[in-house]
């Protein structure tokens, strides 16, 4: 007999239950806590937990017919088994207690609820963990699996020790958070403090000319860890949102590994316990001695097993002992844990329903069964992606499992559709093979007209997502895809490649001197200077500046006109690379790319942007000018983009410690 069952057998049959002392008596001395100790963990006076314990020993030895005490109590009645007139007390307090607290499953499942369903030992080995200095636990499951339930108590637990708690929802953010790294780590750090109720101070320890990483460590080291007496447990809930925006999601997850390693050395790090939960897999490449989720304590919530789905029908006032009916439920749900929920509140719930198990299987694949409009969302989700849509099609009408793209796979199983073993997909359970197949289909030509307006909208998303606003050249993201995307290419043509860095000298303090408005036609202004020299350097045709048209560029554009350094290969990329930099990519010699740098350098003077600083001496001139860093390289196998960038930001380094408005070659 398990203690579950023992508190619920003398709530059953004490005809006032059990108080909440009662059984924090009975579990803790199941678990060989002393009156000491259990006085002391509950706030309350030794002699009253001394008095509680002696009545309840009585009961129990009036209950069993044998004599208990504290030394033998667990001992003794873990060698008893639950007769059939006991189970039947039991089914008897569970249905009397139903039909009192009979729940709706939507969201968590509440702490004092009695349909949680314990799954041992992740929430034993969850509750150590957050327990061991710097931890950090990775809490994986598709939707509706229970991940908010587990991370209530995890929580709870936490206060129980007396540890302060943070839970950050990153479906809350608004998408303007996702501007850039900047922005979403002063929302990350202004809402941390908020939930802590400690005042942001966020301008107090951010520092642009360190980075925003690097300020957010500091504000956590400095500020937020400091003031706090206790460990902290921060829970970053539906990191998924983020994984949508790949250089953010990147630059966190190195973060929150950084965190963990400075525990190892630094002991005030040691009080941050990170908790990440999510339910998709990274699609972004990202190296495993980078990841977080190869650290801490990796936790997959898995599907009900029989034995739950018994328990938790138990709970709900039926007797499914015999478990054939736990089968045929399972047949047809797989054991997920809130389908399973919703049959059981029907069938003990009003609606038609009660008791008929056979009724709600033959109608749970149908428009009149009650899953229809939860499967409803799904439907519409799955039209408004196509791609989604034919690939789980695929899976829901094939004998046996399908092999799909790794992108395709681990979103349907992050929507919880499908299950994924290796590279193999199958339905995610009987109920979706049978209501997908009628519900999933589209009428074709509608199917047809819907995939070529997403095909145009997603055409203007890429556009958009390729595209700075400000300058109207594309960004450092499509910079750096087309890049890797390309280099390929370049090896097997073993042309030189060049790369040019244009960095605006003190740009900071012109943006506090003259303002952000003025600091953004200084930007516009420039950007529109290396599009000139560059047009009129090497054509018009050989540049893809811009992403004006619907498919932006996927590879350098058309010949460009003869010259003295230039031949009919020469192609180039501009893009705008960081807050005032700027990056050329040309398929040039490193002749060629000296020219255009210094030529960019000598117009740019010569547009004569006053920058007079009333508190600044020695500048290298009255006007606005740039610093440039030029490398060159003949792609080979050995060779990796890293290498050409790495050279141009030392070169632009060497530049600016050289004085700026100069270009030097790396």
């Amino acid at each position: 007999m398990t203690i579950d069952e023992v508190v619920l057998l003398l709530k059953a049959s004490q005809a006032t239950g059990l108080t909440t002392l009662q059984e924090i008596v009975l579990r803790s001395a199941w678990e060989g806590k002393t009156y000491i100790k259990i006085a002391v963990e509950g706030n309350y006076p030794e002699d009253r937990v001394r008095k509680v314990a002696g009545d309840l020993w009585q009961v129990l030895s009036d209950f069993y017919k044998e004599s208990i005490n504290q030394s033998n109590f667990r001992q003794t009645v873990e060698n008893h088994r639950l007769g059939k007139a006991h189970q039947q007390l039991l089914r008897e307090f569970n249905q009397a207690a139903t039909a009192i607290s009979l729940e709706f499953p939507s969201g968590p499942v509440s702490l004092n609820s009695r349909f949680y369903i314990s799954r041992a030992p992740i929430e034993e080995l969850a509750y150590a963990e957050i327990t061991q200095p710097g931890s950090v636990i990775c809490i994986k499951a598709p939707k509706k699996m229970g991940k908010s339930s587990l991370v209530l108590r995890l929580l709870a637990r936490a206060k129980k020790q007396n540890f302060c708690t943070v839970s950050l929802d990153f479906q809350q953010a608004d998408k303007t958070v996702f501007a850039n790294l900047d922005k979403f780590l002063r929302w990350f750090c202004a809402n941390v403090s908020r939930e802590l109720q400690l005042e942001p101070k966020l301008n107090d320890y951010w520092d642009e000319e360190m980075g925003s990483k690097v300020s957010c460590s500091i504000y956590f080291q400095n500020y937020l860890l400091s003031v706090l007496e206790t460990p902290l447990v921060l829970v970053l809930n539906e990191a998924d949102w983020v994984f949508d925006y790949q250089e953010i999601a990147q630059e966190l997850l190195l973060l929150v590994r950084s965190w963990h390693e400075q525990a190892k050395a630094v002991e005030i790090w040691q009080k941050l316990r990170l908790v990440l939960v999510y339910s998709t897999e990274i699609l972004f490449p990202i190296k495993l001695n980078q990841s977080p989720f190869n650290i801490g304590l990796p936790i997959k919530l898995a599907l009900f097993t029989k034995e739950q789905v018994q328990d938790l029908a138990q709970r709900h006032g039926l007797d499914w002992t015999d478990g054939e009916d736990a089968h045929s439920l399972m047949a047809m749900l797989g054991g997920h844990p809130y389908l399973v929920r919703l049959a059981l509140y029907h069938l003990v719930g009003k609606g038609g329903l009660q008791g008929n198990l056979k009724q709600l299987l033959q109608q749970a694949p149908t428009e009149s069964g009650i899953y229809h409009e939860y499967l409803r969302q799904y439907i519409l989700a799955l039209r408004n992606q196509p791609d989604l849509a034919a690939a789980f099609d695929r899976v829901i009408n094939a004998k046996s499992y399908v092999k799909l793209e790794p992108a395709l796979a681990y979103k349907l199983q992050g929507m919880g559709l499908i299950n994924l073993e290796g590279d193999r997909c199958t339905p995610a359970c009987e109920l979706y093979r049978l209501y997908f197949r009628e519900h999933l289909k589209i009428n074709e030509n509608f199917n047809n007209s819907c995939i070529a307006d997403l095909k145009v909208e997603n055409q203007q998303l890429v556009v958009l997502c390729s595209l700075d606003e400000l300058t109207q050249l594309v960004n450092r993201r499509y910079f750096q895809t087309f890049l890797q995307i390309e280099w390929q290419n370049f090896v097997s043509q073993r042309t030189p490649i060049s790369l040019i860095l244009c960095d605006i000298d003190y740009f900071k303090i012109y943006n506090k001197t003259y303002g952000v408005a003025a600091g953004d036609r200084c930007l516009q202004e420039i950007a529109n200077t290396i599009r000139n020299c560059l047009e009129c350097l090497l054509g018009n045709n050989s540049l893809s500046f811009c992403a004006k048209m619907a498919n932006p560029p996927t590879n350098f554009s058309a010949s460009l006109p003869k010259g003295d350094f230039r031949d009919e290969n020469s192609e180039v990329l501009v893009a705008r690379y960081g807050g005032e930099e700027f990056v050329i990519l040309a398929k040039i010699d490193v002749a060629a790319a000296m020219y255009i740098a210094e030529y960019i350098r000598e117009e740019i003077k010569a547009l004569a942007i006053q920058c007079e600083y009333p508190s600044i001496g020695g500048l290298p001139a009255p006007v606005l000018t740039v610093s440039l860093g030029v490398a060159s390289i003949i792609p080979a196998v050995e060779t990796e983009p890293a290498n050409l960038v790495n050279a141009a930001e030392k070169a632009l380094s060497h530049a600016k410690r050289q004085g700026r408005d100069r270009v030097v070659l790396g």
